[in-house]
């Protein structure tokens, strides 16, 4: 093993050296998991002669993953880190399902819808159930049961037993067609990766045995995390030998909300577990209010978080008499903590329960004159976290589509969203008619298509204009010429011939008036055909080993990862305030926090307190407060506009959970 410069203490020793059997690691915040994860693949490798291609780490982020990586290429060769498989759950999955998908009658081709692509499926399958010819009633309920069916491996064939209570018949209807559909179209959504995977592991032995003597030291980071059928994925792969080792923190667990079930972390049995309680991020003041407020919870194991780093400064915290106030005042102690510490403004984060908290604050930090120093700057750089992605925006979820169309014909919900996009002619009412066909003779609606323009054509049954003939050729012949261009020439030239082809700028032009709007669209287009560029260029991915360079690779890498590319001649972002919620700020750390908004009805919040319970709302106040490293200051408002009118806030009950003696009380007025 290369020379490590991590300084170990005794529980980080103890958590890399244990390797064999179940191991619960409670990694508290700042404590430094992610050392002690790649150390811990290291010392498999270098001191215990394990084969790297024998370990599989899986955590929640391309970007953990990757940094695992780039971890571990430091401690070991880099030959032998790119042979340990570090992989998200889904992109796991994926390559599972890539391999041996066929078992459950699909081909290795299969298509990856979004969320979108789902819920247009689910409308269509509505419609057919309920003969609705109008407006749909919302079928939110309906897309929110059948995900956390999916996340609990709960298949239609278990509802259609009488296994699983439903809570009605129509959702259960749905869900069967779902499952049909997506057979027939050779697709899967982003919850069927994980759960066809454990469906493949459970009706077919010999499988799951061939990936069980493959990986046999398993580590799964941010365990609190995981939800029922990544708890069965993982109690599968690890039944045969048993090296599982799980690292995570009970009192991070947030994400209730989107189907993390706790009780995998709190009821991980039969195992050695070991506590990571010192913390490498904060001063200990600040560490024990975090540790005051989550002491509260019933649910979690025991643990106290220390720090070598000193006592450090005392808490902050005012209450001001409004909104647009507390903002004011907010920015005033930013400024001057900034100017007395030598601090960069990407070091400081403001961070609220809400997205909707941030207007106040991106009002005054846009529109306000503020003294910086010995001079007086008109608006204060920002970054909001949480814009809309890349991979969101409209005409790269075209371009996608195309490119998904060309790996997959068969993949309806892509065709269906670019059929007529660019305009070439084929009308709503056509396509409707086109649909139902394909659906009445259970063919593809490819098949259709090319039907629709042979010889022998639909003329019997389906009445279609020439000008929608012609478009349909058109669109036949461009994306089967763009199949042969992408097999033989440059992935990315490629899909520059391809824009050209179909004349998307035009498509831009007659959709968007205003000019920015349009360089912006079209700036976007040729980011998607540099990362296109980059991907041919790659060495490896953060998955398993080196991938091939397929546009099929290329498509499941872009629905898996819904982020942008970044390209060398990408603008850099520069030295900004960072907004974002508690929820976005786990896993990151700033010298100085500004935690505002500490309303009772904000934190915990009134709605998720009814969805998730107190418990929850605490923990994520708890991460919120562990974010920050030297300074922390707590705001709230007397006043705030609630639904139109104004109304009396009470501070939240969070704050009367931290001891007196670690805060300094304020007049909001201070600067």
């Amino acid at each position: 093993m290369k020379k490590n410069h991590f300084v170990l203490n005794a529980s980080q020793k103890k958590a890399i050296e244990h390797v064999h059997g179940r191991v619960l690691i409670l990694a508290g915040a700042g404590s430094g998991k992610t050392g002690v994860l790649t150390l811990r693949m290291a010392h498999l490798i270098e001191n215990l002669g394990i084969s790297p291609k024998s370990i599989l780490g899986l955590t929640f982020t391309n970007k953990a993953a990757k940094e695992m990586r780039e971890r571990l290429s430091s401690l070991v060769s880099p030959q032998a880190a790119k042979q340990v498989t570090l992989s998200t759950f889904h992109s796991f999955c994926m390559q599972i399902l890539r391999q041996d998908i066929s078992h459950l009658g699909y081909t290795s081709q299969f298509s990856l819808y979004d969320e979108q692509d789902v819920q247009r499926l689910i409308n269509l399958i509505a419609r057919d159930i309920l003969q609705h010819e109008g407006e749909l009633p919302s079928l939110a309920p309906t897309l929110a049961l059948i995900q956390d069916a999916k996340n609990r491996g709960v298949t239609p064939q278990k509802l259609s037993l009488g296994t699983e209570t439903w809570h009605d018949q129509f959702t259960q209807d749905v869900y069967i067609r779902l499952k049909a559909s997506m057979r027939a179209y050779n697709a899967v959504d982003f919850d069927h990766l994980l759960s066809l995977s454990v469906e493949l592991f459970e009706s077919f032995p010999q499988v799951l045995e061939r990936y069980q003597d493959r990986y046999q030291y398993i580590m799964i980071d941010e365990y609190q995390d995981t939800n029922p059928i990544q708890y069965r994925l993982a109690s599968l792969l690890s039944a045969k030998h048993r090296h599982l080792c799980v690292v995570g923190d009970d009192d991070q667990s947030i994400y209730g909300w989107r189907g993390a079930d706790i009780k995998n972390i709190l009821n991980f049995d039969d195992a050695e577990v070991i506590k990571l309680e010192q913390n490498y991020r904060s001063t200990n003041v600040i560490l024990r209010a975090a540790n005051a407020v989550i002491q509260q919870n019933q649910n979690r194991h025991a643990k106290i978080l220390w720090s070598e780093k000193g006592d450090g400064d005392l808490i902050e915290v005012f209450h001001a008499p409004n909104e647009q106030e507390e903002a004011l005042a907010v920015i005033k102690r930013m400024i001057r903590c900034k100017e007395k510490n030598n601090l960069k403004w990407n070091e400081i984060a403001i961070l609220y329960r809400s997205n909707a908290l941030s207007r106040q604050f991106e009002q005054a930090l846009l529109k306000q004159t503020w003294k910086n120093g010995d001079k007086w700057i008109q608006g204060i750089p920002y970054e909001v976290h949480g814009g809309l992605e890349f991979y969101e925006r409209k005409e790269i979820k075209d371009l996608c589509a195309y490119l998904r169309i060309i790996v997959n014909p068969l993949d309806q919900e892509a065709l269906l969203r670019i059929i007529n996009q660019p305009r070439r002619g084929i009308g709503e009412d056509s396509l409707d008619l086109l649909t139902a066909y394909n659906r009445s003779n259970q063919k593809s609606l490819w098949d259709v298509l090319n039907q629709a323009i042979s010889p022998k054509n639909l003329t019997d049954h389906i009445d279609l204009p020439s000008k929608c003939r012609k478009g349909i050729e058109s669109f036949i012949n461009v994306i089967q010429e763009a199949k042969k261009k992408f097999n033989q020439d440059s992935l990315s030239e490629t899909l520059a011939w391809l824009v050209k082809e179909i004349d998307y700028q035009k498509a831009i032009d007659d959709e968007v008036k205003s000019v920015q709007m349009r360089q912006f669209k079209a700036e976007n287009v040729q980011e998607l055909i540099n990362s296109l560029s980059d991907f041919e260029k790659e060495e490896f991915t953060s998955d398993e080993v080196r991938a091939d360079r397929s546009l099929s690779a290329f498509v499941s890498q872009l629905t898996l990862h819904h982020q942008m590319v970044q390209t060398k001649n990408k603008q850099k972002q520069g030295d900004c305030l960072q907004l974002m919620t508690f929820h976005s700020s786990k896993g990151l750390e700033f010298p100085a926090c500004f935690l505002v908004g500490l309303e009772d009805h904000i934190i915990p919040h009134e709605k998720s307190m009814k969805e998730t319970g107190v418990e929850e709302e605490r923990r994520l106040m708890y991460v919120a407060i562990t974010r920050a490293k030297q300074f922390l200051t707590l705001s709230m408002s007397k006043i705030r506009n609630r639904m139109g009118k104004e109304s009396v806030s009470q501070p939240s009950r969070f704050l009367y959970e931290i001891p007196k003696e670690l805060l300094n009380v304020t007049d909001w007025r201070c600067i």
